[in-house]
This record gives C-alpha cells, structure tokens and sequence, in this order.
C-alpha cells in the first residue's frame, strides 16, 4: 500500500538512538532519573479531582460532548483571563476549548496556510508548530532565537519576500525550551508587525502560570490591539498539573476562533462533559495552589542551577518555565553530551537540536521530578565534577 506523501515531510525524530539507548540501560536493570520531559511530577489538586468523580456519575455527562464546550466552561475561562490578565473575552466568540493546546496548535495550521503560504517559526521550538506546518502544505521560515537576540525573534531580518508568503507567526513566551520571558514592549511590536504584513499571531502561553521570584508572565493578549490580529493558547496542563486530563483553549481573535472550531468539529466530539466540569472547578476555585507550585519548581531550579555552574556549565537562570537552557561543555554537540550524561551517570536530558538547528550546542534540563529522584539526579551530576 502505498501512504500519503505528506507523510515524507515530517522530518526524522531525533531522539530515536537516545531514547533506544535509554531503553537498553533500562533493560540492564539501570536506573535512569530523566530531566528530560516536562511533565509536572506534582498532583492534580485534591478539589478539581473530587469534582471530576462527582461528575463523572452524572448520566448526562456519559454522552457525546459539543466541539464548542459547555458555556460554563468558555465563561470560566474568559472569567479566568479577566482576572489574570484584565483581559476582555467574550465566552461565546472568542473562547474555544481544546483537547490540550497540542491539538489546537496542530489543527490551526490547516486553518491559516495553503500550499506555498509561509509560516514563521522560533527555532529552537515546540516541533508542534513547525510539523503542523508542512503537513497542512506549507513552508516554513525559521527564525533563530539566540543570548544575543534574548531569544526573541528579531522580527526586521526576515526578507521581503518571504513576509509575501508569510500568514502565520507562531511565539511562545514564557518559552519551550530556553525559558525566555517577553514583555509588553515586545508583544506591541508583534501586533504592529502583524497589522502592517497581514499575518496572524499565534501565541503558546501554556507557562504563564510558572513563574519565580514575584515575576508575573505575560499574555499576548495584554497588548492593545493584540485580538485584531492573533489568538492565544493556553493550557490546563502546567497551571494545574493537569497534562493527562488533556484541556486547553485558544482564545482571542473571533474570525480565527471560529475557523478552528469549523475544523475541529469535523474531526473530533469535543471534550468529555466530566473533564469540562473539573477545569470550571480550576480556573474559578482557589488559585493558591500555584504560587505554592512555583515555589517548589524554583526551589529545584536554584539548586539545579547552582549544580551547573560546580560542573561548569553556562546558563541563565529562567524567570519562568519548568526549564533550564545550558550550553554544554566545549567540544561536544547536544548529543555528544546527552549520551555522555546517560553513560557516565545515568541521567537524561534533552539535546537542544530537538527543537530545531539553533539548538544545536545546548541541552534543556526540565525540573519535573520528585523531590527524591531530582535531588538524586543532582548527586549524579555532580559527581561529574570529579
């Protein structure tokens, strides 16, 4: 049988040794310690999970769901980016709930890009947005993200004729993988670079929420004139260690919101009724679970941080994120470097080439194991010193 040639663009995966070789150690019966997933380790709060089992033996909520969301959700939703971010949503045109962002993200690359239409992306990245990208036909424009630009895309480098073709500029902030912030200023820039060539930002703001040391992330969405020209995806994910429930939303500009929700009700049956119920329970119930989770995370990422200067190895210390960006030593690539690690101590992390070509140098290092198993992996590490 012969498979969709669409299937020819989406480009090898890169950790298929590292991963092959992890499996192996494991097999041998060696203990590995991965800070190589971003994946909250803590729980999902004890108040949305009881209103998940109550609803769960509603009858009513054992049939299909609506593509669109419960009305309650969207309102709980606008409500909670009112009172996050004072930002105005209305819950019946500018608020879609999602099956995880992951799946929005996917989905509006079919919405925006035709065959030969451009779409710009950060590199390094969320591979989300580049491979939705291809598949929906598209080209892909990266635009390298480094310490120089602050990993920010410098937005006046990209050729005239590549902004002809250009319908789409994916962001994330704070970012996936190098844990850079954007402020206002930024995102200003973004909506007036938006409005003069046409194009459609799309904002991934999933870590809004993980932040240290007082610092208040911001939505794209803040920026006057931001619904004019993008939407925002958020998440359920980080800001309530919810990533197995699988819930998020795009919100912002009506005209992209509603082209999502045409697509994705060709294709899915929305999300189940008892899972809607359970976030409404999260974003209007008490928030205090957050600051008490960043606290840990920040905790881990200053003794992770102090552990990679003794072994020598630069980073900055992210404002936000559940990530650290480090360059690894002289001499070796990002691979070189995770396989050393795995092979010398037993501990996994990301090689930066994942998430694109500017990652090449660099390792991302997440801060989502327990606190046993994350203080273990810095006695690994550690141990290199020697």
């Amino acid at each position: 049988m012969n498979l969709a040639r669409r299937l020819d663009k989406i480009p090898p995966y890169l950790f298929v040794a590292i991963n092959k070789k992890i499996a192996e150690k494991k097999a041998q019966g060696i203990d590995i310690i991965s800070f190589a997933i971003g994946d909250p380790d803590l729980p999902t709060p004890d108040y949305i999970i009881e209103r998940l089992c109550k609803s769960a033996h509603n009858p009513v909520n054992h049939r299909y769901p609506e593509t669109l969301g419960q009305p309650e959700l969207c309102l709980a939703i606008a409500t909670w980016y009112k009172r996050r971010f004072n930002v105005d949503l209305d819950p019946a045109k500018e608020v879609l709930p999602l099956i995880g962002s992951k799946e929005g993200i996917g989905h509006m690359s079919f919405c925006l890009l035709d065959p030969g239409d451009v779409a710009l992306v950060p590199d390094p990245g969320y591979p989300v947005y580049s491979v939705s990208s291809l598949l929906a036909g598209g080209e892909v424009h990266y635009l390298p993200l480094t310490e120089r630009n602050d990993f920010l895309p410098d937005l006046e480098t990209i050729p005239a004729d590549v902004l002809q073709k250009a319908k789409v500029l994916w962001l994330c902030y704070p970012n996936n993988p190098t844990g850079a912030v954007a402020e206002l200023p930024f995102f200003q820039k973004v909506v007036d670079f938006a409005r003069k060539h046409n194009i459609a930002v799309c904002h991934d703001a999933p870590y809004t929420e993980v932040a240290f040391d007082g610092y208040k992330p911001h939505s794209f969405l803040e920026a006057p004139g931001a619904k004019e020209v993008g939407v925002e995806f958020h998440s359920l994910s980080k800001t309530f260690n919810m990533t197995g429930w699988r819930i998020g939303m795009c919100v912002g500009n009506h005209t992209l919101v509603d082209a999502l929700f045409r697509f994705k009700s060709n294709l899915d049956s929305g999300i189940p009724q008892a899972i809607q119920e359970a976030a409404i329970e999260a974003l209007l119930g008490p928030q205090d679970g957050i600051n008490a989770r960043s606290m840990v995370l920040q905790a881990r990422r200053d003794k992770m941080f102090d552990i990679l200067q003794q072994i020598g190895l630069k980073a900055l210390k992210p404002k936000a994120s559940f990530y650290i960006w480090a360059r690894v030593p002289e001499g070796h690539t990002s691979v070189s470097y995770v396989t050393e690690l795995l092979d010398k101590v037993g501990v996994a992390v990301t090689p930066g080439t994942g998430y694109g070509l500017s990652g090449e140098g660099y390792i991302r290092i997440s801060l989502t194991q327990s606190d046993a198993r994350f203080d273990e992996g810095l006695r690994r590490l550690l141990s290199l010193k020697q």
